[in-house]
């Protein structure tokens, strides 16, 4: 039988560390800076450009979404069980989970 795990693994972080330094070996090969690249007007211009332009699709399009989902959906609802919970496990009292659990009696 075929291990697929081993075909498909993450890389760790090392490989992660490794990686960026053999192309920054290989940019240096070819002579090119990296300070010069990331400091011309052409690359500052750039940078701007996708800031603004990720600001604007935040504020206009994401913004009402993603607080929506956080205030009215993860803190209404799963943080403050949470926070139930725990405030019983603290008292000793059972929680949300062992008082929905089905029992048998055994008699």
């Amino acid at each position: 039988m075929i291990n697929i795990n081993r075909y498909f693994g993450g890389i760790s972080i090392l490989g992660v560390l490794l990686l960026g330094v053999i192309i920054i070996l290989v940019i240096s090969y070819f002579k090119i800076s990296i300070q010069a690249v990331v400091e011309s007007p052409e690359s500052q211009g750039n940078f701007s450009y996708v800031a603004d332009s990720s600001r604007s699709v935040w504020n206009d399009y994401l913004k009402r979404p993603a607080s929506y989902l956080w205030n009215d959906i993860f803190i209404d609802i799963f943080w403050q069980g949470f926070i139930n919970n725990m405030k019983r496990i603290r008292d000793g009292m059972p929680t949300d989970f062992d008082n929905a659990a089905p029992t048998v009696n055994f008699q």
